[in-house]
């Protein structure tokens, strides 16, 4: 029976419970289990409408790209027409399933498959021999193809006529000499003279940038330096119609160059002759270095920006001229004449700057733009950005790997982000008389450069810090100080400079350019001597920058809240890039030049000649702020003529052998020994020899227990137009470990014995 004033239980349901809370099953479901199905419900709504019409383009270049990556991962070059057949079938695959729900992977795959066919199909049109050993005395022939005025030296491309050398027999197409300054022969004539060649610069470190690549992909087979005088000879032919058409352009560089150093002096003469022709070597060492540290080291090289304010010049030029006659405005598309009239600027931009990759995919950019205008379309879109980005690695698939192109893609890809997706409420209507205010004084665009300033650097640290080893923390402040200058000021001023100089009627043009690089030159300098400015990240590997571009790609593409997976990835990209273990050895691949790190943490030089450049990378690469003129960097380090030792951390010795009588000694005394000649088959010590470094190049060496991990310039089976396989190559692990001394002989002498009895 119920209890008196207590309600009974009926036909033994607990009538007790709560009314509307059901009994979990088992007791075990977490408290507000009802919200799961509406989190699925949710993911799902986002999935689906990033699936929508429209979103599918900007990831095609994507996957095109990705293709284009794993090229460049590949150990050998690959069979053109396999990768071309396969190509060809997944294409016609996905477009037989293009109204089938498997349409959006299959192109995907398709694209992938295309990206790695074009850059195959790139490397073997331009395939050329590259010089594997170095050849000291050579006798060219040929014609001046390129020219440049450097601060110290002069530089030139010669395309190869004839070639003589002693006992070698290798022909190449293009070399890349130095001369002294103001020797450099003109642009489209035919010289001969004797060289010195060297293979083109391999990686100083274990991924570092490739510059051999860099020289493949523009046809040049060696780099050298001229001996003795350069004669003029009569060509056995014209050249060619390209010849003829670079020597035109040289010369109209060489006389904007020469009315400009007519007008401006020192560092805003060069920086005025960077901005108009492209070329940018005399700018003094301090006013580079500085524009670097501030952020502003892009004004300098022909980008996207540049090709942006050319274009917008003459864009809003020729339609304000068209507006003032009322017929043309009323009765003709002026906007559409003035779009044409800003691309055929442009085309002559990019030619005038010498048509450089990075000025290529900039041009692209601007142009995709500028017809999309004519067509009525809308300019900047992520259809935009996704077809200029196709046309560019179409064109030069070796553009991925360069860090102008990432830097670029990255920066455009977050402001083309930013107009899609938060610019629209900077242009909404102010609803408030405060609001107005400040938007009439300028306020709304103080915001959207100061936005656009923060969102193209944040979307370039992980490219600078990868490749530069170091971020601009005052970016946005040099931008913001400096970008409107240049926008306002010194493009235009250049640009009707070039329009009135066949008048005579320029110099106020370049007095007005030469206050603007002022402003521009004092800010860089300014912001580059803040407390804090130059930003040092240590080298990090390949796979947290790949992570980085995929956060910024789906924070960049998505529109829904997923895209804030992103930031995740991006998180977890930094967190792995600053994980990365620097290393504890460096070896240069030529066995002249070692890095050891210390019982105090920086590393310690030991060197057997002066490359600046090779120690300039790995100081950066090591976040070190020391100059290659540093003291410190042979504290420890005991030398004479027969080589140099350094202790490691551990107490234990690197000895670098420079004569191959010092080799006994470091042998039975150093735990590795580094040596540019064969070493002895019974060296007790870990090796790096000749005959490695030939193979493998430059090495990052890590400890593991008493011996090294090694890392390698070419990992093993390595064979790549630009990076050939030497004859011979060794088959060398992936580590050294120290050698078990080998049993001496215990048995006594005859005449020890005898003496002793």
């Amino acid at each position: 029976m119920a209890e008196p004033g207590r309600p009974a239980r009926s036909q033994g349901i607990a009538g007790t419970w709560p009314v509307g809370r059901a009994a979990p099953a088992g007791g075990f479901a977490p408290a507000g289990y009802g919200a799961w199905p509406a989190l699925v419900e949710a993911l799902r709504g986002w999935m689906r409408a990033e699936a929508g019409a429209g979103r599918l383009l900007p990831w095609v270049p994507v996957a095109f790209g990705s293709g284009i990556a794993l090229y460049f991962t590949a150990d050998h070059e690959p069979v053109l027409w396999v990768v071309a057949a396969i190509a060809a079938a997944l294409m016609l695959g996905a477009v037989l399933l293009r109204r089938s729900r498997l349409f959006a992977p299959a192109i995907m795959i398709a694209a992938i498959a295309a990206g790695f066919a074009v850059a195959t199909w790139k490397t073997a049109r331009i395939a050329h021999t590259v010089l594997a050993k170095p050849l000291y005395s050579v006798s060219l022939s040929g014609f001046v193809e390129t020219r440049d005025i450097r601060e110290r030296t002069d530089r030139f491309v010669l395309r190869v006529t004839a070639m003589e050398a002693q006992r070698s027999e290798v022909k190449l197409e293009r070399v890349r000499l130095s001369v002294r300054k103001g020797t450099a022969p003109e642009v489209g004539s035919f010289v001969q003279l004797k060289a010195r060649l060297m293979p083109p610069i391999s990686p100083v470190r274990p991924g570092s940038y490739d510059f051999s690549r860099d020289m493949f992909f523009q046809g040049i087979g060696a780099s050298g330096f001229v001996m003795g005088a350069i004669a003029a000879a009569v060509p056995p032919d014209a050249g060619g119609l390209r010849l003829r058409y670079a020597a035109f352009m040289q010369g109209l560089r060489d006389a904007i160059d020469a009315r400009i150093r007519a007008m401006l002096e020192g560092d805003n003469r060069a920086i005025a002759t960077a901005l108009l022709t492209g070329r940018r070597d005399a700018i003094t060492t301090p006013v580079n270095d500085a524009m670097f540290i501030s952020g502003l080291g892009h004004v300098l090289s022909i980008s996207g920006y540049h090709m942006a304010v050319v274009a917008g010049v003459v864009f809003f030029a020729v339609r304000a001229v068209l507006a003032l006659i009322p017929r043309l405005a009323v009765g003709f598309p002026i906007k559409k004449w003035s779009a044409a009239a800003a691309l055929v600027a442009a085309a002559f931009y990019l030619l005038l700057s010498g048509a450089e990759v990075a000025t290529q995919r900039s041009f692209f950019m601007t142009a995709v733009v500028l017809i999309a205008v004519m067509v009525d379309r809308r300019a900047i879109t992520f259809r935009t950005l996704a077809v200029a980005a196709l046309i560019v690695l179409a064109v030069a698939p070796e553009a991925l790997v360069h860090p102008s192109f990432q830097m670029s893609f990255a920066a455009t890809l977050g402001l083309v982000a930013l107009v899609q997706i938060g610019m629209p409420n900077l242009f909404a209507s102010p609803d408030h008389s405060a609001t107005a205010r400040i938007a009439m004084w300028g306020g709304r665009e103080i915001a959207m450069l100061f936005l656009a300033s923060l969102i193209a650097g944040l979307a370039t640290t992980p490219y600078a810090a990868f490749h530069f080893h170091r971020v601009t923390p005052f970016g946005v402040l040099a931008n913001l100080g400096a970008m409107p200058v240049v926008s306002a000021l010194v493009m235009p001023a250049g640009l009707l400079g070039l329009l009135a100089a066949p008048f005579g009627l320029d110099g106020v043009f370049w007095w007005l350019m030469g206050i603007g690089i002022d402003w521009m030159v004092a800010v860089s300098r300014w912001v580059a001597a803040l407390p804090g400015a130059v930003g040092r990240i240590p080298a990090f590997g390949i796979a947290p920058l790949i992570a980085a571009s995929l956060g910024i790609i789906v924070m960049g593409l998505l529109r829904t809240p997923l895209r804030w997976s992103g930031a995740l990835v991006l998180l977890v990209a930094i967190l792995w890039g600053l994980a990365d273990r620097r290393p504890d050895i460096l070896i240069a691949g030529d066995g002249q030049s070692v890095a050891v790190r210390g019982r105090d943490g920086p590393l310690q030089m030991i060197r057997a000649n002066k490359d600046g450049f090779l120690l300039k990378e790995w100081l950066a690469a090591d976040a070190d702020p020391r100059d290659a003129g540093s003291p410190s960097l042979a504290a420890g380090v005991s030398c004479d003529e027969a080589g140099c030792v350094t202790p490691l951390a551990d107490g234990r010795l690197v000895a670098l052998a420079l004569r191959i009588d010092a080799l006994a000694d470091d042998c039975s005394r150093a735990a590795l020994v580094v040596t540019a000649r064969p070493a002895p088959p019974d060296c007790v010590a870990m090796v790096v020899d000749r005959q490695r470094l030939a193979a493998q190049g430059a090495l990052a060496l890590t400890r593991r227990g008493d011996g090294f991990a090694v890392q390698a310039v070419k990992a093993r089976g390595t064979d790549r137009p630009w990076s050939p396989a030497t004859a011979g190559e060794g088959d060398f692990s992936a580590s050294l470990a120290p050698q078990a001394a080998a049993p001496r002989d215990a048995t006594p002498s005859e005449a020890d014995l005898q003496a002793e009895d």
